[in-house]
């Protein structure tokens, strides 16, 4: 009886070990490189400043694949995990839904869905995934 405790308990061990060595990616927010937008400051824009730029489009590409994509899905199209943001109004409207999403997060029940980016990416990282959203939008 004991060796097969044991026995239960290593293979269970193994299964946890395996688990951790075979996950994908890092899930804390990774820095996004921003170089080459024209910078901000510190007042947020109540609309995409970006809107059509290629550099933002491809930044937030990056920026995407990133942070978003493990979530998302891989170029928008999202599994069931969250919305698939190729639906995400495009204009005025999108930009402010996605300003409040991005800054805050979502907490369901009590449960974090998603983490709030305000602090950790900065705004022109934001709104360069935002620019790379609307260029995949779909109707």
């Amino acid at each position: 009886m004991t060796s097969r405790i044991r026995l239960a308990g290593g293979l269970l061990l193994g299964l946890v070990l395996a688990g951790g060595a075979l996950a994908h990616g890092d899930v804390q927010p990774q820095p996004v490189n921003t170089d080459g937008l024209e910078a901000l400051g510190t007042e947020w824009k109540a609309e995409n400043p970006y809107r059509g730029n290629e550099k933002a489009v491809a930044i937030g590409d990056s920026g995407y694949n990133q942070n978003c994509a493990r979530c998302h899905g891989l170029q928008m199209i999202s599994g069931g995990l969250a919305p698939d943001l190729r639906y995400l109004p495009t204009g005025k409207e999108g930009d402010e839904y996605f300003v409040e999403r991005m800054k805050h997060g979502a907490v369901i029940n009590g449960v974090t869905k998603m983490p709030a980016f305000d602090g950790v990416l900065s705004q022109e990282a934001m709104w360069a995934i935002r620019t790379y959203l609307e260029s995949k939008h779909e109707e």
